[in-house]
């Protein structure tokens, strides 16, 4: 019998969760945001236990021993060590990335993104006054690249100040490479563009794929960017509004500090950080059993396309636990085919549309949840896309 059961299914209807009461009909299946449907790690809910026991949840300061588990996972882990003294908490990515853009730009600025990327990519450029500069990854052989020809370009234009790096890459799957990694900072050295990488599934990585920090492949890389990492997404730990900002350069650090204060988003609860620590410190063993089984969901994702639906390319998957899923021979645009799936199906999935123009015709769907649900949305998919 496994230790750890991704089987079993608990029931989160009526829990006041975005994933399953955002529809409150019973009988709709959600299978949408990036939000997994396992209990967390044993050993964080055995320290948010204690947490609760001492009946206290003043304001916290965050102590040496969380920066201790930040570092020192990152060293075990990523073979990256960043200084204590880099890191700024914060209550999560989406606020760290409007503060760092509110810091770092100016209204009318541009910013690059590698599109299709994370929605709220563009919404934080939005709310910034900035504008995006989409360029578009290349889908090839049913996988996507850069188009280092077209990063060129667009990097060289003297409104693009700074480029949202996603490593690994929401919703394409990728798992960007050293080499290729190298190649965008390099880019953006050559240009003088500011890279903010958002690494927040960087523990969410399948077998035969390594992720790779970015400011760690050259001093001036690190320098002239900055990363935000959470447990959040391998953990399950997003309600609890954690997450952390590298920064390795002095001046950078204070204007996102003083961009964190305005915006008052720096102080995290007592409850985060008890999490966060005994993740980094104790859960590695669960998350490699968690990674396991979410490759399992993938491979049985893509046979059933396989066998079932072959007219439909499911990308490969290399990070994350989001499938990305090519539906441009329905014919129907992705909002259409989105709202005919839930309407129909009863299954809730992601619009490709929200990732930029190049998601359209494609859907995002979260394979983060126990078998039998992953084979209950399959058999909706399939009823719905041959209906």
């Amino acid at each position: 019998m496994a230790k750890y059961d991704f089987d079993e299914i608990i029931p989160r209807r009526g829990t006041n969760s975005v994933k399953w009461d955002e529809e409150p009909a019973a009988d709709i299946l959600p299978m949408w945001v990036a939000d997994m449907d396992f209990r967390t790690a044993p050993c964080v809910v055995e320290a948010l236990r204690r947490k609760v026991g001492h009946g206290i949840y003043g304001y916290a300061t965050v102590p040496k021993s969380y920066y201790d588990a930040v570092t020192e996972w990152f060293a075990r882990r990523h073979d990256w060590a960043p200084e204590s003294g880099w890191i700024l908490p914060v209550t999560g990515v989406i606020p760290a990335l409007s503060a760092i853009l509110r810091a770092l730009t100016r209204p009318g600025d541009q910013v690059l993104v590698l599109t299709p990327v994370y929605n709220h990519f563009f919404i934080a450029i939005d709310n910034s006054g900035c504008k995006p500069a989409e360029c578009e990854l290349i889908c090839r052989d049913n996988t996507y690249t850069v188009d280092f020809d077209a990063l060129e370009r667009q990097a060289a234009a003297p409104e693009v100040k700074l480029m949202l790096l996603c490593n690994p890459h929401n919703p394409a799957g990728r798992v960007w490479t050293p080499e290729e990694l190298r190649r965008i900072g390099d880019i953006c050295l050559r240009h003088d563009v500011f890279v903010v990488a958002d690494e927040i599934h960087c523990e969410l990585v399948m077998p035969e794929f390594r992720y790779t920090p970015f400011a760690s492949l050259s001093e001036e890389f690190c320098r002239r960017s900055v990363t935000c990492a959470s447990p959040s997404k391998a953990f399950n730990l997003a309600g609890l509004q954690v997450a952390n900002i590298f920064a390795a350069d002095a001046k950078i650090r204070e204007k996102i500090t003083r961009a964190l204060e305005i915006n008052e988003t720096g102080m995290i609860s007592p409850f985060a950080i008890e999490a966060l620590t005994a993740a980094y410190n104790e859960g590695a063993e669960w998350l490699d059993a968690l990674n396991a089984y979410l490759w399992e969901n993938y491979l049985a994702l893509r046979d059933y396309f396989a066998r079932n639906l072959p007219q439909f390319p499911v990308l490969p998957l290399e990070g994350t636990y989001l499938a990305w899923i090519d539906c441009r021979a329905t014919g129907l645009s992705s909002d259409a085919l989105t709202e005919k799936l839930l309407g129909e199906g009863r299954l809730h999935v992601n619009s490709g549309a929200i990732y930029g123009a190049a998601g359209e015709g494609f859907i995002r769907l979260n394979i983060a949840c126990p078998r039998k649900l992953l084979d209950e949305g399959l058999e909706r998919l399939k009823r719905t896309l041959l209906d």
